[in-house]
């Protein structure tokens, strides 16, 4: 819901993510180690259905999150990988 907040406020699609992502890290000091997919780097990814850029409803419905390397689908349950 923050999203929509931020956008319905004047804030653009795509500095919203950066504000959750990269803005974020470097806030809390760890931007050499977060805040944006790089090899190296921590990383937790969200899969979406569109652009979130585009259409950034989208970013209230995720079609799953991986987190250190573990693909969760909806109710949190980890799904695994072959």
């Amino acid at each position: 819901m923050e999203f929509a907040l931020l956008i319905a406020n004047g804030m653009k699609p795509i500095d919203a993510v950066f504000a959750a992502t990269r803005n974020a890290a470097d806030l809390l000091g760890r931007a050499q180690e977060v805040g944006s997919i790089q090899a190296g780097r921590l990383a937790d990814i969200v899969a979406l259905p569109a652009d979130p850029v585009v259409k950034p409803e989208v970013l209230r419905h995720a079609v799953f999150v991986m987190k250190g390397g573990v693909v969760y689908r909806s109710e949190g349950h980890p799904t695994v990988l072959e």
